[in-house]
């Protein structure tokens, strides 16, 4: 029973390679129909030649011979036409299977550095996306193609030594059977032999290491030949490995062997008594051995040459993939439902670590239901730090952040993340139809509520240029990063977010098209909450909030102005003498 808590669960590459190769059932099957095509060389090999000898040359009738050959000719032509058309059905579920495997290292890197200890540090989820995962995807191309040109292979070969003679047949499906068996068992020799030479390496690399880096230091100790004996322990350890790995790669030899070459051997030996007893014909003899020599041994020496060693590899990567995919359990989430959002912040004191300079110590800040905010400051003052604390993507390190009067641990993160919306300043754009991006966080979202959500923010000339929204929109595609935010503002505007809070967001906006997008959001129900880079952002909205050393103010900027030297001297700036950056090259100052 597929609930019985005794069974174990299925790994997580299981979780991501069936999913995958069942989302690809038309790719498989036209895969095998075209591999099926490029084996018609191997099927009719054989038979075409035995019957060139025995119904052609042997028989005196060499035009018929000829006609036989040529046909065996017409089959390689198509049979490479196979190959042509099975790669691209190869790669479509190759290329899924990267995809895959790259979200799912992603999702897991971000679990891992929220939900873990010391995560956030871990840069090994990059080598993961961009070496291990792409050795992947290049080893798991080669694989499905070496597989399906063996098992078609051998089985062509098969058929048409049973066309020849049954006996021909068995006896060769028998060694073929014991040579799969053979590779089966040498399989967890090789991984384990293979697996202990990467030990090795890396114990040689870390015992190497210091000597290397202090060398100067062991000669002037003396210490040399302390140091020579201690790296040369794992240097022999290393060829220890090489040599035991090369000795057990030694028994692929005997799959073929054992696979081609004996029944090859057989049929020699016998030829003469098969050919004065009438069991084979003398075609049929040597078509045979074109069975056995280009169908049968170029397909075990695939098994055990391609299959065997990049399949070694592939099963060691998934391993280390498998483990870094394998999630600890996750810490208790909070289950109470969001019912509203008005937001307060109450002695919150927060830091970028243990050990470094608080941002904010016992800040307080109330945000009623319905406001429209804006934050200010200077750069790197923490106003980008203040908006993720609101949103609930930092965590105080003292005091309580609330939604609804509910602090925001005790709420349910889905639901959470359904109801506060961060839009950063860099716009996230992905390859698919613009309904596709614009759907993202509301797939249910119909043309009506998009069309409200085009002329709200002006994207209707995007919309047109692109081809409507099932246009095509690809990653680097010719689209400004002023069209790009807004598609992404344009995401949030049709979700369910009734806390919007616009970092930065619409920094490649000019002046209009930025006014336009908080207008639209400001007549949104729900919070709005602009950290600004311009003055009328804040002049714009109903309160101001003036993040400081260690402190935030809140007023009208009328308030603020009398009230707040930090204020006055930043719209001193806003106003300063001289053309603005933004005026001079089309890019904001950024405060």
């Amino acid at each position: 029973m597929s609930g019985d808590p005794a069974r174990p669960a299925p790994s997580p590459i299981r979780r991501t390679v069936v999913p995958v190769l069942r989302s690809h059932r038309r790719n498989l099957g036209a895969l095998a129909a075209w591999s099926f095509v490029e084996t018609l060389p191997v099927l009719f090999s054989g038979t075409l030649v035995a019957s060139a000898l025995d119904h052609g040359f042997l028989a005196g009738r060499p035009f018929e011979g000829l006609l036989l050959l040529l046909a065996y000719g017409a089959a390689l032509i198509a049979g490479t036409l196979g190959t042509r058309q099975a790669i691209p059905h190869a790669a479509a579920v190759v290329e899924s299977l990267r995809d895959e495997l790259t979200r799912r290292v992603v999702r897991a890197g971000l679990y891992r550095a929220v939900y873990t200890e010391h995560a956030a540090a871990d840069v090994s989820t990059v080598a993961r996306v961009t070496r291990q995962v792409e050795s992947v995807r290049q080893i798991s191309g080669g694989l499905l193609l070496s597989l399906r040109t063996v098992a078609f292979s051998v089985v062509a070969a098969l058929i048409g030594l049973f066309a020849l003679h049954p006996l021909l047949a068995a006896a060769t499906g028998g060694a073929v059977l014991a040579a799969g068996a053979l590779m089966a068992l040498l399989t967890p020799l090789l991984r384990r032999r293979h697996v202990a030479l990467l030990r090795a390496q890396e114990e040689l690399a870390r015992r190497a290491g210091p000597q290397l880096t202090g060398v100067r230091d062991v000669v002037a100790c003396g210490a040399w030949e302390t140091a020579g004996r201690a790296v040369g322990v794992r240097v022999d350890a290393e060829a220890a490995a090489v040599v035991a790995g090369a000795r057990a790669g030694a028994g692929r030899i005997a799959v073929v062997a054992l696979g081609a070459r004996l029944p090859f051997a057989v049929v020699v030996l016998a030829s003469g008594w098969a050919v004065r007893t009438g069991l084979l014909t003398p075609g049929a003899l040597v078509g045979a051995m074109v069975y056995l020599l280009q169908g049968v041994e170029p397909a075990l020496r695939a098994l055990v040459q391609t299959v065997g060693n990049m399949g070694l590899q592939l099963s060691v990567t998934l391993r280390r993939l498998a483990a870094f995919l394998d999630l600890p359990p996750r810490p208790a989430a909070g289950t109470a439902p969001v019912t509203g959002t008005g937001i307060a912040l109450k002695d919150v004191s927060f830091a970028y670590g243990p050990f470094a300079q608080p941002l904010f110590t016992r800040v307080t800040l109330d945000i009623p239901d319905g406001a429209h905010l804006a934050v200010v400051g200077p750069s790197g003052i923490g106003k980008s730090t203040l908006a993720m604390l609101i949103a609930g993507l930092e965590t105080p390190g003292s005091g309580a952040v609330t939604l609804g009067g509910t602090p925001m641990p005790a709420l349910a993160e889905a639901e959470l993340r359904r109801r506060v919306a961060v839009v950063p300043q860099q716009s996230y754009v992905f390859t698919g139809t613009l309904r596709e991006n614009l759907t993202q966080l509301a797939p249910r979202a119909g043309d009506e509520l998009l069309d409200e959500a085009v002329a709200a923010l002006g994207l209707a000339r995007t919309v047109r240029r692109l081809g409507g929204y099932d246009g095509p929109v690809t990653g680097a595609g010719p689209l400004s990063q002023g069209e790009r935010q807004l598609i992404t503002l344009a995401r949030v505007y049709v979700s369910e977010a009734r806390v919007v809070i616009l970092d930065e967001a619409t920094c490649h906006l000019d002046r209009a098209a930025e006014e336009r997008a908080e207008r639209a959001f400001r007549a949104r129900p729900g919070t709005l909450i602009v950290v600004a880079h311009r003055i009328s952002s804040a002049l714009r909205a109903d309160r101001i909030v003036l993040v400081g050393q260690d402190a935030l103010t809140v007023g009208s900027h009328d308030e603020l102005l009398a009230t707040a030297p930090e204020y006055a001297a930043l719209i001193g700036y806003w106003h300063g003498a001289g053309p603005r950056p933004e005026d001079a090259h089309g890019i904001p100052p950024r405060l």
